[in-house]
């Protein structure tokens, strides 16, 4: 409420004041003991407070009958809906406010209308399992053509997807009464990709400095920032830009097609953690894995992920190119399916912590894009890192 509390209520508190200040309670803790006979001992006075400090005190709280108070704006009955820096929009303001609202509502009812009425019958209204269904055959489609297409395509869709991972990470993270500059995270996390694939480690590296120069800058005159926005800005960039450059390593590191055809392996993998571990969790799962971050998760999901992450790993030991055994992959995929289940793990006690179901709403069934990507950030720079050191695929770090 706008001008202060109300004078009733100033008088309220000077009455409970002097109240305490008569029971002896005001600001130090008084101890009463009962005695044997039942009577109350004195009050024990403060050091360096008697009774004359006392009468001071009581005193200041009179209220004054000649002290200006300040205006009141509203009052309880009076106070219009909203916020207190909404109270002063007139009357033909607020009409068209709510106009402007209306119209934009009528016009998304228009656009909806217009798609169902081009819609098929038989694809309207569809099921959960059926939007679900469709979009991640859209998804998939998607990164299987840009991955198999050559490495500029892979390269634009990986700057994409960083840079709409990173607005849903962002957009969470203000909810947690934080405030990153989602300008400059959003900018780094899309160029971490495209730096790594023109100049390698050092582009990383160079990114990654000029972005903490940026934000030191930010820090020093904005001062409404502080120490952990900082940190969560530059966190966000390099969780969802700078943890996919191991896709591009392992592409530039084959000739084409086979860096195309091992990373897309490497998406199958992550994709058959995922659903091994839904299918076979779903089912029988019945030992929690992390029941206060994901409850559904489940042990014998997890297991089963890791089996389905460790096929793929152990196709990939035919491209043409990578110098991988058997045992090799086996351990490979088992600590990569880790990783993911350890990157999902991470992205849903975000979402938890920010109060979050979903991250997004551009996956219509599946929620955002960093739901459908959380796997993916630690496996992909976890397998271009198990691959670059084991020897298996040839790449110059520097």
């Amino acid at each position: 409420m706008r001008g202060g509390i109300s004078e009733d209520e100033k008088k309220d508190r000077a009455r409970r004041a002097r109240e305490r200040l008569r029971q002896g309670d005001h600001g130090h803790r008084v101890r009463r003991e009962e005695r044997a006979d039942g009577a109350r001992p004195g009050i024990k006075e403060p050091a360096g407070e008697g009774p004359e400090e006392r009468t001071r005190l009581l005193d200041r709280l009179q209220p004054d009958e000649n002290r200006e108070l300040p205006p009141i704006v509203w009052d309880a009955e009076s106070a219009p809906d909203g916020p207190p820096w909404h109270y002063d929009l007139s009357e033909e303001e607020r009409a068209a406010r709510e106009e402007k609202r209306e119209t934009r509502q009528e016009k998304r009812d228009r656009l909806k209308q217009k798609a169902l009425d081009k819609t098929p019958d038989k694809l309207r209204n569809p099921s959960d399992l059926q939007v679900r269904f469709r979009t991640g055959v859209v998804y998939t489609a998607v990164t299987v053509i840009c991955v198999l297409a050559g490495n500029i395509p892979m390269v634009v869709m990986l700057m994409a997807v960083a840079g709409i991972c990173a607005g849903e990470f962002f957009y969470m993270l203000r909810s947690d009464a934080k405030l990153p500059n989602e300008m400059l995270g959003i900018i780094a996390a899309v160029l971490y990709p495209l730096s790594v694939y023109v100049a390698g480690l050092v582009g990383a590296m160079l990114v990654s400095l000029a972005l903490l120069l940026a934000l030191l800058v930010w820090y020093v005159f904005w001062l409404r920032a502080r120490i952990p926005d900082v940190g969560v800005s530059f966190f966000g960039a390099a969780y969802t830009g700078l943890l996919l450059c191991g896709l591009i390593v392992i592409r530039v590191s084959l000739p084409a097609p086979w860096g195309g055809i091992c990373v897309l392996l490497l998406f199958l993998s992550v994709w058959a953690n995922d659903a091994f571990a839904y299918l076979v969790g779903s089912k029988i799962g019945k030992h929690k894995l992390a029941p206060r971050t994901s409850p559904k998760k489940s042990w014998e999901g997890f297991i089963a992920g890791l089996v389905g992450a460790v096929v793929f790993w152990c196709l990939m030991t035919l491209v043409p190119g990578v110098s991988m055994s058997i045992p090799q992959a086996i351990v490979f995929g088992i600590i990569s399916g880790c990783m993911g289940v350890l990157g999902d793990l991470a992205e849903s006690r975000i979402k938890r912590n920010s109060g979050f179901k979903d991250s997004g709403t551009i996956m219509p069934g599946h929620g955002g894009l960093l739901d459908r990507s959380d796997s993916l950030f630690l496996t992909s720079i976890t397998a271009a890192i198990l691959l670059v050191v084991g020897g298996c695929i040839p790449y110059a770090i520097f």
